[in-house]
């Protein structure tokens, strides 16, 4: 018998037998890019950075949409609904395909059945830090103080069951702590009261950590990551730490409507993944703190329906 996540991963990937060619005509004319995040996001810049290496490669000019608003509900919103013509293409993340879907039922799209899988581009990391009057060095220790002292450490989080968050519940959940949420509008807040020792610890992005780290301002105890990242060596995995298969990373890929056809979409991706595999490109992404990581149409089929069984009780739980 089918189990949930493989019915899912079907329902993603059945698509792909309907066609092996694209239009021979294809593209005969510009092709929109719609991001569901302000200009000026590491979402949009990589949209940027995709649209310009797609539009040098397919001869058509790849116009980026920014459609902010909803949390990414309303662009995701008006990707879902386009015609699946291969001229309209949109920016998704865990948050509008796995997160949002799952708290909110009348979003108006379905995440499984409604959008055609093109390209994983990349993810952020987030690592685990603590202001340095917390006597921990090393998860472990983290763990072991938490449990001398339930409820007494802090962790700050910036938006209802983000992935920032939903880290900090599965930390939790994995090790056995109880700790305690103070909620903040803005991360650049919530940074200045860690760095200020008004909370204890916080899953941060290494855009906004990655100076305090270096100047001992910070302790980082892990990356969130499965593998350590290549640029910060001496920053072990919450997974190798104790906590074996932890994982938490905020992806952005490329989808398009659902029905896209295959040809079109194969071809996509192959142009996407040759752009990313330029050195210029991988570390032009990682300034933004993005970690390249590419893959075939199927495969980001596939992390789309695991994050959404993976994060489903978590998300839910959060939001009681």
């Amino acid at each position: 018998m089918f189990g949930k996540l493989t019915l899912a991963v079907l329902a993603w990937t059945a698509g792909a037998a309907l066609a092996c060619a694209q239009p021979a005509s294809w593209p005969a004319r510009p092709l929109h890019m719609i991001v569901p995040l302000p200009a000026g996001s590491a979402a949009d810049t990589l949209a940027r950075l995709v649209a310009t290496k797609l539009s040098q490669s397919l001869g058509q000019p790849v116009i980026v949409d920014n459609r902010d608003g909803g949390s990414g509900t309303i662009g995701s919103n008006q990707v879902a609904h386009a015609e699946p013509d291969g001229y309209t293409l949109g920016i998704a993340t865990t948050t509008t395909l796995v997160t949002a879907p799952i708290l909110d039922r009348n979003i108006g799209y379905n995440a499984a059945s409604d959008f055609t899988p093109v390209a994983m581009v990349g993810y952020s990391p987030y690592v685990f830090v603590t202001h340095p009057s917390v006597p921990a060095t090393t998860v472990a220790d983290f763990i072991a103080l938490a449990k001398s002292k339930p409820g007494a450490l802090t962790y700050s989080s910036v938006g209802e069951s983000s992935l920032a968050h939903l880290g900090a519940e599965l930390f939790a959940r994995m090790s056995g702590v109880q700790l305690t949420e103070v909620p903040y509008k803005s991360s650049t807040q919530a940074v200045i009261d860690l760095v200020s020792g008004r909370i204890d610890s916080q899953f941060g992005i290494l855009a906004t950590t990655h100076q305090y780290i270096k100047e001992g301002k910070l302790n980082a105890l892990g990356v969130t990551t499965r593998e350590r990242i290549a640029e910060y060596p001496d920053i072990p995995t919450i997974s190798e730490s104790g906590l074996s298969g932890f994982e938490a990373v905020l992806w952005i890929a490329v989808v398009a409507p659902a029905k896209t056809d295959a040809g079109i979409v194969r071809k996509l991706n192959e142009t996407i993944n040759q752009a990313l595999s330029l050195p210029d490109t991988r570390t032009l992404l990682f300034n933004q703190a993005l970690i390249v990581d590419t893959g075939a149409p199927e495969w980001l089929g596939q992390r789309i329906a695991s994050d959404s069984e993976k994060w489903r009780a978590l998300a839910l739980k959060a939001v009681q």
